[in-house]
Formats: C-alpha cells, structure tokens, sequence
C-alpha cells in the first residue's frame, strides 16, 4: 500500500504545479511574453490566463505605466569649445510588450546611450548662453529623435527635460560677477531716476510756491493800495465836507514832512513849492495868536496882510 500512497501523492503533487504553471494572474497595467519551446507565442493581458503547463513559459513581464528615469551628469561640448554636465530626466512608457522585449536587448541602457549622443549633436551647434537659455527647444529636439527611434522598440518617449545644466566652475565665477554688475547697473539707475524724479518734483513745488507767493503778494499790494485809495478818498471827501481853511491844511501838511524824510533810503527828498505858503500861512496864524500878536510880531505885523483866496479842493 505504501507505494500506492506514494504515488498518489506525486501525482497530486504534479497536478497542483500544473495547476499553478497554467493559471496565470497579470496584474493591472501589465503584461507578458508566452514562450513555447523557445518561440513567442502571445503576449498576457491583464487578468485570468490560461497557458499549458511545461509547454508554455513566461519570459518576462512588462509594467505598461509610464515610467521616470533620471540619468546621471554627462559632459558635453558647446559650440564655444566649453564642457558642460548635464543632467537628463527621461518619461517613457512601453506601448508595445514584444518589441521590448524582442527588438532591443535593454530599452533603458539603449535609451540612455541614445540621450547622451543626441544631446552632444544638439548642444555642439550652441553656444554656452544659448544652452542656458533653450532648454525647451533642447527637451523638444530632445524628444522628437528619441520618439523616433524608440518606436521600433515599442517604446514611447513622452518628455525629456533637462534637470540641471552645469558649466565649468570658472564660467560661473565670470556669470555671477556678470549678474552683480548688471545688478549694480540696474540699482544706480534706479537710484538717478528716484533723485531725477525728486528733483523734478521739488522745482515744480519751489515754482508754484513762487507763483502763488508772487500771486499773494499782488494781491496784498493791490489790497493796499484800493485801501490807501480808499483812505485818500475818504480824507478828501471830509476835507471837502468840513470846509477847512488854509491854516489847518498848512498845519497838517507839517505834520507829514518828518513821515516823509523816514527810511534809511531817502538820502534826497524834495520840497514842494507850496511847502512856502504852508509856512507863511502857518507864521501869520501863530503872529495872530501868540502873546506878541498886538505888537505887529517883529516888524511884519506892520505889513498889510495878503489875502489870498481858499484853495479849491476837488475830489
């Protein structure tokens, strides 16, 4: 009986493994390549798959996804004779699961050798500023032969950029002090402008300050004078209702000669010709009223008085 168990066992031993060789689970987003004998059969889809066990083989499994590879720093040489590290970031996804597998050897190494002499045909017909300044003309050329190339390989090249582009250490130093001075430049500018503009702007304050000073001043000199006018109006108008007589006019224009002679200015002033008749007219009121007025005043109160007639005195 033993061996009879035995073999039952082998047997159900067998069956489980074929069972497991010919369910076959692919996941989500994935495929792979049926073999029989060595030749591709058919490719796996994602989900429940049936294959002959012992007869059937997976050679390999492809993740459909799109994938992100980074490659590392790769010198190369601008057009003004300047080496240059630049760093590559590749976005594929895998279109066609036999090609992969069949048409290259390894799709991620022929990727990377192809980016790297792409990159040294596009980069050698730049100069260094241009290459700093064309990284989405760089990532279309860039795109575009790897696109092509790879489409054979059942490969589909989405994007390529460039993650960091590095000139030598020395061309930095020369780029920064570039930068610095350019920076300089901007700040002076911007600091003659501000004091332009400053300027600019307290002349036109200074200017209608002055104006509305010179305005000012007008109108306070035309307000004095209306008032002197208006004053002398009113001094000939009363002049002119009170009646006054020649002595009283004679004794107030005394009283205006020292206001006159005032300020350090008047080094020369000028006597009217009535200031004589003022004075005699005033001399003969003072003979008459004056304690010596009944003895004639010295000699001139003898003299027949003149009499003259009162000045008209208009508005």
């Amino acid at each position: 009986m033993e061996p009879i168990i035995i073999v039952l066992i082998i047997l159900v031993v067998l069956v489980f493994i074929a069972l497991i060789k010919t369910i076959q689970v692919i996941p989500q987003a994935s495929a792979a390549i049926v073999e029989r004998f060595g030749r591709y059969t058919r490719t796996l889809n994602a989900g429940l798959n049936i294959v002959v066990p012992f007869i059937d083989s997976i050679r390999n499994r492809i993740d459909l996804r799109e994938q992100v590879v980074p490659f590392p720093p790769q010198p190369v040489i601008t057009q003004d004779n300047l080496v240059v590290n630049i760093d590559t970031v590749i976005y594929y996804q895998v279109t066609d699961a036999r090609a992969a597998t069949y048409e290259v050897a390894s799709y991620i190494q022929a990727i990377e050798q192809l980016t790297v002499t792409t990159l040294r045909n596009i980069i050698g017909g730049m100069d260094l500023e241009r290459t700093l300044t064309s990284r989405e003309e760089i990532n279309a050329a860039l795109r575009g032969v790897l696109d092509e190339a790879t489409g054979k390989w059942g490969i589909r090249v989405n994007r390529v950029e460039l993650k960091a582009i590095e000139p030598p250490t020395s061309i930095q130093d020369s780029m920064e002090k570039q930068m610095r001075a350019d920076r300089d430049k901007r700040a002076a500018i911007l600091t003659a402008e501000g004091i332009r503009q400053s300027q600019i702007l307290t002349a036109e304050g200074e200017k209608q300050s002055a104006i509305l000073r010179a305005e000012g001043e007008a109108r306070a000199a035309a307000l004095r004078a209306e008032g002197e006018a208006q004053a002398i109006r009113t001094v000939f108008e009363s002049i002119h209702a009170g009646d006054a007589d020649q002595k009283l006019l004679a004794y107030q224009y005394l009283q205006m000669l020292p206001k006159i002679a005032e300020g350090d200015a008047n080094k020369l002033w000028i006597v009217p010709s009535e200031i004589g008749d003022a004075l005699k007219g005033l001399s003969g009121a003072m003979g008459n009223f004056g304690p010596m007025g009944g003895m004639g005043g010295g000699g001139q109160g003898n003299q027949p008085t003149e009499r003259r007639e009162k000045p008209s005195v208009t508005d």
